[in-house]
């Protein structure tokens, strides 16, 4: 997750992509070898014969949340400090947008990314409730009243 910390999204989906637990059990001799659920992210996997390509260790680890939450807040870019949805995503340069949906109390927030240009980071417009929204970094306030908001962002360089 550091790569998506320096801005380089394609490395850092790479990273990710090696940790996840599908990607080791996509055929039934990958499974075989592997040896683990492939829902459950292993703490290890040997590199060393008769083992290798077997995975460990995993339900003793919070391996999985912090998977998670290093995808969430560093790739995918959303945090949550204070009262405030907080954006910086670095994605990809292959995925041309991304959609999630955030429950935070009584609010839903439906959270569209699109990467027109094929960059890693970089947000150049966005809207939250379809108001333009100008202040960078990007910091949006929560604002716990039960509706559903929509946040929309796009990606681009951003002129220096």
């Amino acid at each position: 997750i550091a790569f998506a910390m320096l801005g380089e999204g394609d490395k850092a989906a790479g990273l990710l992509a090696m940790l996840n637990p599908i990607n080791h059990s996509r055929t039934r001799p990958e499974a075989h070898r592997y040896k683990l659920e492939p829902y459950a992210v292993a703490a290890d996997i040997y590199s060393r014969p008769p083992h290798v390509g077997r995975g460990g260790w995993s339900w003793y680890t919070g391996a999985a949340g912090w998977m998670h939450r290093a995808t969430v807040e560093y790739v995918l870019g959303l945090r949550i400090e204070d009262a405030q949805l907080c954006f910086a995503p670095c994605v990809p340069t292959y995925w041309p947008r991304f959609e999630m949906t955030l429950r935070h109390g009584l609010d839903s927030y439906e959270i569209v990314v699109e990467n027109p240009d094929g960059v890693c980071e970089g947000i150049t417009s966005a809207h939250y409730d379809n108001i333009v929204v100008g202040e960078r970094p990007l910091r949006l306030d929560l604002r716990n009243d039960g509706k559903t908001h929509s946040i929309r962002i796009i990606l681009g360089p951003v002129p220096s």
